[in-house]
């Protein structure tokens, strides 16, 4: 079997491929997460960077995912930012976002800058599941630095992966070691991204693929643990 781990960058989507018989991972990058799917060689199971499952209404903290997993973070909780409703998410500019926004969340909250520039991404995902509702078996949410946290034990990464929006080489050097010593290629993890991607854009999809391995052994955990579906069934959680 095959799973991977995806991550969005530049270009569209890094995916860090691994074969579960042989242990052989490839790196790929590709425009759309769909074209990951239906080709020889394609993954069986995704665990992807990417919020799935979109509320009408959003209570203080956001979705019930990120407000299962914050408080996990201890000094990486900023990492997981608030996702808005799905009329925000569906707005078509920012004000028109931060807007429905407001009028979807309790309290009123409007749509940060960072989380606004993923809406293509996020809706990306929804339309592909919303139209190949099967593909909801297979490709599930993740969040690095949560996985980081749960596969440590519940110790969070020391270091950030960037500072004042920079990468910080020794954070990104501290989630290498930890996934060299959970399996994971070093020359992989140490090697150039494919154009189009970043350094921590490829730390990030190869954490995935960890949690990716987990789905696929039914050993992987959802957070929240309750089933929570949004108004078109698709299940609000993060995996690790």
């Amino acid at each position: 079997m095959i799973v991977a781990g995806v991550d969005g960058c530049p270009a569209g989507w890094i995916a860090v491929l691994r074969d579960l018989d042989t242990g052989a991972a490839d790196v790929r990058v590709v425009a759309r997460i769909a074209d990951l799917l239906d080709r020889p060689g394609e993954p069986q199971v995704i665990a992807v960077d990417m919020p799935i499952g979109l509320p009408d209404r959003v209570a203080l903290g956001g979705r019930p995912a990120e407000r299962a997993v914050r408080g996990m973070l201890g000094p990486r909780q900023s990492s997981v930012f608030s996702v808005p409703s799905r009329s925000a998410v569906e707005a078509p500019d920012y004000p028109a976002a931060c807007a429905a926004a407001r009028a979807t969340s309790e309290p009123p909250r409007a749509v940060s800058k960072q989380c606004f520039h993923l809406f293509p991404k996020i809706r990306e995902i929804d339309d592909l599941l919303t139209e190949r509702a099967a593909l909801a078996d297979r490709i599930f949410e993740s969040h690095p630095e949560v996985a980081f946290t749960v596969l440590g034990g519940g110790q969070p990464m020391t270091l950030p992966k960037k500072i004042k929006s920079r990468v910080n080489p020794a954070g990104l050097e501290e989630r290498r070691a930890f996934l060299a010593g959970r399996g994971l290629d070093r020359s992989l993890l140490d090697a150039r991204p494919p154009r189009g991607a970043a350094a921590d854009d490829l730390l990030d999809a190869s954490v995935c693929t960890l949690v990716a391995e987990r789905l696929a052994a039914g050993v992987a955990i959802p957070h929240p643990a309750e089933d929570v579906r949004d108004g078109r069934g698709l299940r609000i959680a993060i995996w690790t």
